[in-house]
């Protein structure tokens, strides 16, 4: 087989006692229905792998050369609540891809078959559910948010049962690392601290090897780990993303988004948004995501607490509001179009934010036709679209001002709030017309989704109606986490 990759699998090699050995279980009539071509020329893999007779790698009928299969044990916090023990319960780690640049990816197998960890579950994925995440993790890649990434979709003739029959589905997952914040409370409340050293010292080793060898390595890392969650969860705001199961074995150890399930990006704009209609007291509504991810971190700092003394931990936990202000400001400030500070810039943000919520406005579209705005002129694009007209015109006169005093020209300033204001988002009702595609294995509108997603910010001829609002039916579609 031509430029096969190459696999290295230091994770099963330096952490025995963290996982169990375990193959794929290939799915009864598997196929590959699509595969992420941007992102296999990213890792120098040959067209042949997507082809016949190789299509057998995607749906664990066979292993690269090199690969050692294996589902990793962890535990955590869902909604709060202790669980125990986790795992790879539909999971299988294939192996970690070693690159031409010297860096490792993982190649992570979901929807592969019931493993020790899968509990009450089947194992299996569901070709929805694998969509949605092919889906999402392209969308943040594009919008400059850390993000695991997918490479494939199999879909197969065997049934799985959610809510009601569906095809059995596979997804081979791409990330740089796996590790979760439950990896460590496993190990932490099975006191075995050891473990727990030997865990954080692997990952400084692959991740931040220059902290090896350092006195202050693990409060350093735990810093970095710390402000890394704070600039995505800053993002996560700032495009209206609402992650939906925030469970902290649902977040990566490298700060990148990770797990995606009953996720959504805003539509109107309620910042009480709740996107996974099982979370019947919205523990994970949009607007509470960032205490979640802080409360999350502190279960990891208390895994952690054999390895340094608690200033440290504490030192490293108070770097996140800051950091989490930083970023989000930083983020605003240019969807705004401000390219420099201003102690009136969050009374401005607050002031739309707060108009918006009124009247019911599109998170994203009011941002983009935002750009539009000319200073010269006193009347705003946004005015027509609003109901409550005075309290507009008193908002747009004080952005406007602001905008006046920044003396930039008005197509420069354009041109660099569309670059960070999307054209298009990953909305509900698109990503249900994919998948409705796929179920009956046509991938047009898959494809045709992923090319507007692949260019959130450019005026892409022939897809402006994937940046329309929702059509009715679109607005009211419920999320589980069986998603």
């Amino acid at each position: 087989m031509a430029n096969t990759p190459i696999f290295n699998n230091s994770y099963h090699r330096q952490l025995p006692g963290f996982y169990t050995d375990l193959a794929p279980t290939p799915l009864s009539g598997a196929r590959l229905l699509y595969h992420n071509s941007e992102l296999a020329r990213e890792l120098a893999l040959d067209n042949s792998l997507f082809t016949d007779p190789h299509s057998a790698v995607w749906s664990g009928e066979q292993l690269l050369p090199g690969m050692q299969p294996l589902a990793q044990v962890y535990s955590g916090h869902q909604f709060g609540v202790w669980a125990g023990q986790l795992g790879d319960g539909r999971g299988i780690l294939l192996g970690e891809q070693q690159l031409a640049d010297g860096r490792t990816v993982d190649w992570h197998l979901k929807g592969a078959g019931k493993t020790p960890y899968s509990r009450m579950g089947d194992g299996r994925a569901v070709l929805r559910s694998v969509v949605r995440e092919f889906l999402a993790s392209e969308a943040l890649h594009h919008l400059g948010i850390g993000t695991t990434r997918a490479l494939t979709i199999v879909t197969s003739d065997e049934p799985v049962w959610r809510e009601k029959p569906e095809s059995g589905a596979m997804l081979l997952r791409v990330a740089d690392s796996h590790v979760r914040f439950g990896h460590f409370e496993h190990f932490y409340y099975r006191r075995e601290p050891e473990k727990v050293r030997q865990l954080a010292d692997y990952v400084i080793s692959r991740h931040w090897p220059q902290l090896t060898g350092r006195a202050d390595a693990y409060g350093l890392w735990l810093t970095d780990v710390v402000e890394r969650t704070a600039r995505t969860i800053a993002q996560w705001q700032a495009v209206g993303f609402a992650h939906g199961v925030m469970n902290t074995d649902n977040m990566s150890i490298l700060g990148v988004t990770i797990d995606y399930g009953p996720y959504g990006f805003l539509d109107a704009y309620r910042p009480g948004y709740i996107c996974n209609h099982t979370d019947y007291q919205g523990r994970y509504a949009f607007d509470n995501q960032p205490a979640v991810a802080l409360w999350n971190l502190h279960r990891l700092a208390q895994s952690l607490s054999g390895l340094m003394p608690v200033a440290d931990l504490e030192q490293a936990l108070n770097r996140y509001e800051p950091a989490l202000m930083h970023a989000y400001g930083e983020e605003m400030r240019a969807k705004l179009g401000f390219t420099t500070r201003d102690k009136q810039d969050n009374d401005i943000l607050i002031g739309l934010l707060g108009l918006m919520e009124k009247e019911g406005s599109d998170y994203s579209q009011v941002f983009r036709r935002l750009s539009d705005t000319e200073t010269a002129n006193p009347h705003s694009p946004l005015r027509d679209d609003m109901k409550d007209l005075a309290g507009f015109d008193h908002w747009y006169q004080q952005y406007r001002r602001r905008l006046q005093g920044e003396g930039m020209d008005d197509d420069t300033r354009r041109q660099a709030m569309r670059a960070k204001n999307p054209k298009f988002i990953l909305r509900n009702y698109l990503a249900q017309q994919a998948i409705d595609g796929a179920e009956q294995n046509d991938t047009a509108f898959l494809h045709r989704l992923l090319q507007a997603l692949r260019r959130p910010f450019d005026d892409a001829p022939g897809l402006d109606d994937l940046a329309a609002l929702p059509p009715e039916w679109g607005r009211h579609l419920e999320i589980s986490c069986s998603s």
